[in-house]
């Protein structure tokens, strides 16, 4: 009886024990939903559902003829969840897959049927079929045996991302930049990407998401999804044909020469617009590519290519006349005891005028016309120097511009042989885009415009949004009278047997300018120089200026700016001169007879010439170019608006193209 008695209460405790459970149960139930309710609500909506972040189109950046400098396409991941496929299914098409995919990605047949089998084997659920592919190369891979089968039968995996390129390669790759983002969220924004990024990088979009089975997620209907709006199209002053001229030239130099770098810019003497620019730096192999923008960020001492501001200044001041006889005093001139200046020619240049000592670029001719009339008021020197901006930043869009040095008498450091060294172009310091602009001010009657790597900005409806005009710095560095006497000694540095420059004289076409060679480490044992040239053509009617820096060539190979720099800037003159068209009356009948001698767009294929693709739909298009053996890029659907390579262009096989698609 009292062993009952004891197994009813513990019953009794039992029931006890689960009625207050349950009661806490209920009671904390009832809490979560009247204190709680919304915080879990949101908590599970979260898991289950998502607001995703679209990522926009990046706009276009063209050159002046609207060749693709810069674009956004699709890149494509291929991966297999080799446990999808039945063993029946995967062994009917593995060998027809494989083939397939050696066809389209290289490598074996048997390779590829290894990498299958061996997937299937282990049970891969995220096997690499192949990264980076082009939209065509994805469509082929999509319509091989077992991958053109639902992903949920075949297995195929795709992962797709936005990425940049450059049709053009490397060529003028630093100046096109790029817009990067580091680990702590700051953007790092380089060249014109990041200047006019603004424009480029559009708006993102956003797109509501639920998780379904298997850990996917689809998108659901929302009242606030918004698509991505894409970035405006850049276009810049960039002519592609100059671009690859300037490169090519600068490039064979620096590799005879085997420099450390060197850089090239022409600019367009009326409006400043930049038609080409380069800058190639040396790597420990030898090789050469676009490591910094040399010409925008890098100040260099200038050297003899100084003296034309020197020279203008002094003819400003009416301190000296160009007529003016100088002695070059046996080619050396000392201060103080020690401090030399020499000329490159042992002995000088005797008794000759002023002009003539900046033809022949004598060092002891200019640096006495600056010492014997500034040397007591260097202020009146500096300020005209001053007075024609030399010491002020250009201020382009382009981040990374060098700040000019122009020492001032008030200087800590300034001393006795400041003024003296500054006459012919060390202790100052300019970017090689500072000192171009102030020669092309010369080429351009005195009127000093800021250069420019803009013509406008488009919408995605071809709307201008914004169009940059030129802009004038100085509309006047010094007056008309001694614009023309500097342009006159800068056609006899090229054009008379006695100036620097005459070895690169073409009796075709002329050409103005200034040498100039510049020592490096003068301090060291181990002195080394910059060789350069400014300059600007044709010398009666200025269209371009162009100025070409190489730093530090191989001195046993040669290093003075008449031998290093100045046959690149004759290279890149006369090609461009022969290559800019010329404006031709032509017969209305003539016209039409040669229409008809007009090659159709199968002879062209057939010439691997490439033909005018606009207008033309898609696949006609990519089945035109893939008989031709080039690899096609494809960025949108529908209709050909662009292509990257020019029609009437020989191209080699496997060479990429780029078509814009409406």
């Amino acid at each position: 009886m009292e062993q009952q008695k004891q197994i009813m209460n513990r019953f009794y405790l039992f029931v006890l024990g689960l009625f207050l459970f349950a009661f806490v149960l209920i009671g904390k139930l009832i809490y979560i939903q009247t204190q709680e309710g919304d915080y879990y609500r949101t908590l599970a909506e979260q898991r289950t559902v998502k607001n995703v972040i679209l990522q926009p189109s990046r706009g276009n950046i063209y050159s002046d003829d609207e060749s693709l400098l810069a674009t956004t396409v699709p890149r494509y991941e291929i991966r297999w969840d080799a446990k999808v496929p039945s063993e029946g299914a995967f062994n009917q098409n593995k060998k027809e897959l494989a083939k397939g995919l050696a066809d389209v990605l290289g490598n074996s047949a048997n390779h590829q049927l290894l990498t299958l089998e061996r997937a299937k084997r282990k049970g891969n659920r995220y096997t690499l079929i192949g990264r980076n592919l082009t939209y065509s190369e994805y469509k082929q891979i999509k319509t091989l045996p077992l991958f053109s089968l639902p992903s949920l039968r075949g297995g195929l995996i795709v992962e797709s991302k936005l990425v940049r390129e450059h049709p053009l390669g490397k060529i003028g790759e630093r100046t096109i930049g790029y817009e990067k983002r580091d680990v702590a969220g700051d953007y790092l924004r380089v060249g014109l990407e990041g200047a006019y990024s603004q424009y480029l990088k559009g708006e993102n979009g956003r797109r509501l998401k639920q998780k379904i089975a298997n850990g996917q997620w689809k998108p659901i209907n929302d009242s606030n999804e918004k698509e991505p709006t894409e970035g405006y199209d850049v276009y810049t002053t960039i002519n592609v044909n100059f671009q690859d001229i300037a490169h090519h030239a600068l490039l064979r130099q620096l590799e005879h020469y085997e420099a450390d770098h060197g850089t090239v810019v022409v600019m367009e003497t009326k409006t400043g617009a930049i038609k080409a620019i380069s800058n190639l730096g040396r790597t420990a192999k030898g090789k050469y590519f676009e490591k910094l923008n040399y010409a925008v960020g890098t100040t260099y001492e200038p050297g003899s290519t100084f003296k034309l501001m020197a020279m203008i200044a002094a003819l400003e001041d009416k301190v000296a006349k160009p007529q003016d006889l100088v002695d070059t005093k046996k080619g050396i001139l000392t201060f103080y005891g020690k401090y030399k200046v020499r000329d490159s020619k042992k002995g000088g240049y005797g008794l000759i005028p002023l002009s003539k000592a900046f033809e022949v670029s004598s060092n002891t001719g200019i640096v006495q016309l600056i010492h014997s009339n500034y040397k007591k008021q260097p202020r009146k020197f500096i300020d005209r120097l001053y007075n024609m901006g030399l010491n002020e930043k250009l201020g382009l869009a382009i981040s990374g511009e060098g700040q000019p040095r122009i020492p001032y008498p008030s200087d800590e450091n300034w001393n006795g042989i400041t003024l003296p060294w500054m006459a012919y172009g060390y202790g100052v310091e300019l970017t090689p885009l500072q000192t171009l602009t102030f020669y092309n001010a010369v080429a351009n009657g005195g009127e000093m415009v800021r250069p420019r790597f803009i013509d406008r900005i488009n919408s995605l409806e071809n709307e201008t949004v914004k169009h940059f005009e030129k802009e004038v710095i100085n509309p006047s560095i010094c007056s008309q009278e001694t614009i023309e006497k500097v342009q006159k000694m800068m056609f006899n540095v090229v054009d008379k047997k006695w100036g620097t420059g005459y070895a690169i004289k073409d009796e075709t076409f002329t050409m103005a300018g200034k040498t100039g060679t510049c020592q490096v480490d003068y301090t060291s044992d181990d002195v080394q120089y910059i060789s350069s040239f400014v300059g600007y053509f044709p010398a009666e009617k200025p269209e371009y200026s162009c100025i070409v820096l190489i730093y530090k060539p191989n001195k046993s190979k040669g290093y003075y700016g008449a031998t290093v720099a100045a046959p690149v800037f004759k290279e890149i003159a006369k090609k461009m001169y022969y290559s800019t068209p010329v404006e031709m009356m032509v017969e209305l009948d003539a016209l039409e007879q040669s229409s008809e001698d007009n090659p159709s767009v199968e002879e062209l294929v057939l010439a691997n010439t490439i033909p005018n693709l606009k207008g033309m739909p898609a696949m006609e298009a990519l089945s035109l170019l893939e008989q031709m053996g080039l690899k096609v890029t494809l960025k949108g659907s529908g209709k050909v608006i662009r292509q990257s390579i020019k029609s009437g262009k020989k191209v080699k096989p496997n060479t990429t193209i780029l078509l814009e698609l409406s």
